[in-house]
């Protein structure tokens, strides 16, 4: 057992000292040294700046043409005639549908045979008159009559243009609510006829930014359905607001565009104030994993610097918090640095 000891103690010592050659062989290789091996990178930079930028709020609204009408039958009557489809361009007067008019015409007929009638009894009754034959109430009787039967020959024929519905417009058909053999009445609608050549958007804006719109102002306009921001301008705002949904009606034109047509889902970006942060091209951030990085340069090399983005602007992006104003940053090639890597700005 004492010989054991002594052994055991000698032991321990060696596996000591070779941990200690080992430390110091790691004590004499620095960061700097290290980064010297790596290659010097040729960078562009720039210098960091806080920039202003507008806050807004977006607002849905739906594209509609400027120009539309739901055309209705003035009459009830079975249709007979319905030349159009949908996607159809019509002109203006053009026949859209034409109702069965038989009973039309014969309460035309009827009005005519009465007025004829009318007429004669007048002129019977007026040369009596003129020869103190009959009286003057006798006179009058026939001249209403004859009145009447020109107001009913009237009706009757403005009633028969109400058989043919036209065009109020040039435009498209976008709806159809009835076929031939259809029942056509009074407020059902038959068609509706939009002209594309003119779109606007109409949206219901919060009470509360009620005050940041104003007529003639341009505001921006994202359309998900053709991937593109337009500008339009405020051309109506109402002058009330809904009691129930606490929202007002604003219409903007705005341009047209390959793709674009009425229906389509819209958003409005209503501006609401300023704000002041940093901002930089989407190039300077680089991303590795769940974490979002910026190189910035000091005395040559690069000095790796973690930061929290917000929303893009533009082809810049904003910095939460990670980097301040006035340093000098990557803004190409900031994904090929590794940190402390010698740089030169091109």
């Amino acid at each position: 057992m004492k010989r054991f000891i002594p052994r055991a103690i000698a032991a321990l010592s060696t596996v000591a000292f070779a941990f200690a050659l080992v430390g110091c062989g790691s004590k004499n290789e620095s960061p700097k040294e290290h980064s010297i091996s790596l290659p010097t990178a040729q960078v562009r930079v720039q210098t960091v700046e806080i920039k202003t930028r507008t806050m807004t709020e977006e607002v849905v609204g739906t594209v509609r043409a400027k120009l539309r009408a739901t055309l209705e039958a003035r009459l009830s009557g079975r249709i007979e005639t319905m030349p159009v489809v949908l996607g159809d361009q019509v002109q203006k007067g053009q026949l859209i549908a034409r109702l069965d008019a038989s009973e039309i015409a014969a309460r035309l007929e009827q009005a005519e045979a009465s007025l004829e009638q009318a007429e004669r009894d007048w002129k019977r009754v007026s040369a009596l008159f003129e020869q103190q034959s009959v009286t003057r109430a006798e006179y009058d009787s026939a001249l209403s009559r004859q009145r009447v039967a020109k107001g009913a020959v009237a009706e009757a024929r403005t009633m028969q243009g109400y058989v043919e519905i036209v065009a109020p417009f040039d435009g498209v058909v976008t709806k159809k609510g009835a076929e031939v053999g259809d029942l056509a009445l009074p407020g059902k609608p038959l068609v509706v006829i939009e002209d594309l050549s003119a779109l606007q958007l109409e949206a219901d804006v919060p009470d509360s930014i009620a005050s940041h719109i104003k007529r003639d102002a341009r505001l921006s306009v994202r359309v998900d359905a053709i991937s593109a921001e337009l500008e339009g301008v405020v051309s109506e705002i109402a002058p009330a607001t809904d009691p129930v949904s606490r929202t007002f009606r604003v219409k903007l034109e705005v341009p047209q565009k390959t793709g674009l047509r009425p229906g389509q889902f819209a958003r409005l970006a209503v501006p609401i104030g300023e704000s002041r942060c940093v901002r930089v091209p989407s190039s300077a951030v680089v991303q590795r994993g769940q974490l979002e990085l910026v190189f910035s340069v000091n005395h040559h090399r690069a000095q790796l610097l973690l930061v929290k983005t917000g929303r893009r602007v533009g082809d810049e992006i904003e910095i939460l918090a990670g980097l301040d104003s006035g340093k000098t940053i990557v803004i190409s090639g900031a994904d090929q640095l590794t940190d402390d890597q010698p740089v030169e700005a091109k």
